[in-house]
């Protein structure tokens, strides 16, 4: 090795510096900047590392040069890297203070550890220049599908050979059925580049969503044109997946475009993925219709949304329920990773005693608060009655109207809601000073006898106690937990208040306070009030 270099003549040098360029994928300055420092440390060795020594190596000519760089200064504190301003003089009559000096040093011969040196501070540099270069093209191919050869497999973790560069399927991303063997080529989908310790880590994936929305803009022209849109993938992989999209022009079928002539575009995307089962499944921008399309193959009867928990309750026939749910749920869960709701199935039978049950709450409800018998109290309800508040909000003529009932009863159970609502906001109020929610909080708009309790229960006792409060502490959060939503119940909820309402109940307590000013928008609007 320390002959080798000693007689290495310049051009052998640009040659050796173009051969690992060219073999690495990286820069041959790169290549060259590694065998300056190489020079650089060698030199030091040499003539002292006190020195500040560079070593340049000229890319036409291959000329190495090496330099001692001595800083003008007025006193000289070190000689190794220092020179007084008088010396510098005579040799650059134009040296200033702060300037460099450089000081031509005669090449030195390599010996046999400073040679060894030399090129264990190349390889490093390189490999390090390698890394970086492998890093830099894979971190622009996030999202893409990439294909290589299975260089090896490791206690089910699959590294793929990619030509310049190595990934990794690890056990979780690889599929259930699927039986690796070194040589095989395999196709997968880059999810994540990251720089690591022992250099650039590929992380592949075949169980991801995305790598069958993918395999299908491979497979369908019309998704690689963006005619047809993937909006949403869904898989239980190597079983089933479900796979929502849409078409941009209405001449076309986006459902169809997917399946292909006699399935063949579906049929290529379920071989790719060892055999799992595809729904494909058109997107539509109302909840319950979608809701609907990704529970198939089972028939709806009916829907009901409740927007504000992403919540949607799905009627079926009683011998659908089980087509509905699918084998260890797998339907439904697919269908609510789909569509991003939580979907909650029950048969009409079971639809049929819950409203029985709400119904019979509603009439307990009325016997307890009117003082009157059951029969009363069904009628009321069956009415579309809902609280004995709406009792005393509509015209007496109005319940009246009831079959049944005259303008005698309608007063009478008139008077009877109120009274109740008298009682109820006397023990509310005693509720209230006795949790010392303030007066403050009382007199702010909005707020009923009910939710002052509910507040003070949770602790926000003043305005600006209720001021400081975020949307989520009034009205609880959802968060979302192996597919599964989890509510978390807030300070008002089950008071029917919306977030829009809670939102503008809180900015108004802070502009009540002085916190922040009234938005620009309301001043127009006081203005033409005054």
């Amino acid at each position: 090795m320390a002959n080798s270099a000693v007689s290495a003549n310049r051009l052998e040098l640009l040659q050796i510096a173009d051969a690992v360029a060219r073999e690495k994928s990286i820069d041959k300055a790169i290549v060259l900047e590694a065998m300056e420092e190489a020079i650089t440390k060698a030199a030091k060795a040499r003539y002292g590392a006190e020195n500040e020594i560079r070593a340049e190596i000229d890319a036409r000519t291959g000329e190495t040069r090496l330099n001692r760089l001595l800083q003008v200064v007025e006193k000289v504190e070190d000689d190794a890297k220092q020179i007084s301003l008088a010396e510098a003089a005579k040799r650059n009559p134009a040296a200033q203070v702060g300037d460099y000096i450089a000081e031509a040093l005669p090449p030195i011969e390599f010996g046999r550890i400073a040679a060894q040196s030399a090129k264990q501070t190349i390889v490093q540099k390189v490999r390090d220049a390698e890394r970086e270069r492998m890093y830099d093209e894979y971190k622009d191919r996030i999202g893409d599908i990439i294909s290589g050869l299975i260089k090896r497999v490791e206690y089910g973790n699959v590294i793929v050979d990619l030509g310049r560069g190595e990934g990794i399927i690890r056990r979780d991303e690889t599929l259930p059925r699927e039986t690796p063997r070194q040589g095989d080529r395999i196709r997968a989908y880059v999810y994540d580049v990251r720089r690591e310790q022992r250099g650039p880590q590929i992380f592949l994936s075949r169980t991801h969503p995305q790598f069958m929305a993918k395999l299908f803009g491979q497979e369908v022209p019309e998704i690689y044109d963006g005619i047809v849109e993937v909006v949403s993938v869904a898989r239980d992989p190597s079983s089933r997946a479900k796979i929502a999209v849409r078409s941009k022009d209405g001449s076309i079928d986006p459902v169809g475009a997917c399946v292909g002539m006699r399935g063949s575009r579906v049929q290529a995307v379920v071989n790719e993925l060892q055999g799992e089962k595809i729904d494909i499944i058109q997107w539509s921008p109302d909840v319950a219709s979608f809701v609907v399309n990704a529970l198939a193959p089972a028939e709806v009867a009916k829907v009901v949304l409740d927007e504000e928990a992403e919540r949607i309750e799905v009627v079926v026939p009683d011998e659908q329920l089980s087509l509905a749910i699918g084998r260890r749920g797998q339907n439904v869960r697919l269908a609510s990773q789909l569509t991003g709701w939580d979907i909650d199935i029950m048969t009409e039978a079971e639809e049929s005693e819950r409203r029985q049950k709400e119904f019979a709450t509603r009439t307990a409800r009325f016997v307890e608060a009117l003082d009157v018998d059951e029969t009363l109290a069904q009628l009321l309800a069956s009415e579309g009655f809902d609280k004995v508040e709406e009792l005393t909000l509509v015209d007496a003529h109005e319940i009246a109207s009831i079959e049944g009932l005259d303008d005698a009863t309608a007063e009478e159970l008139q008077t009877r809601a109120r009274e109740y609502l008298e009682r109820e906001a006397k023990e509310l109020e005693e509720k209230r000073i006795a949790l010392g929610v303030k007066d403050d909080l009382k007199a702010f708009e909005g707020l009923t006898p009910a939710m002052l309790v509910a507040l003070g229960e949770k602790g926000i006792k003043s305005l600006e106690d209720f001021a400081d409060c975020a949307t989520d502490d009034l009205i609880g959060w959802n968060e979302r937990k192996n597919g599964e939503t989890v509510k978390h119940a807030g300070a008002l909820s089950g008071h029917d208040v919306s977030s829009a309402e809670a939102q503008d109940m809180i900015m108004k307590a802070r502009v009540q306070l002085g916190w922040i000013e009234a938005p620009a928008e309301a001043a127009p609007a006081e203005e033409a009030a005054n």
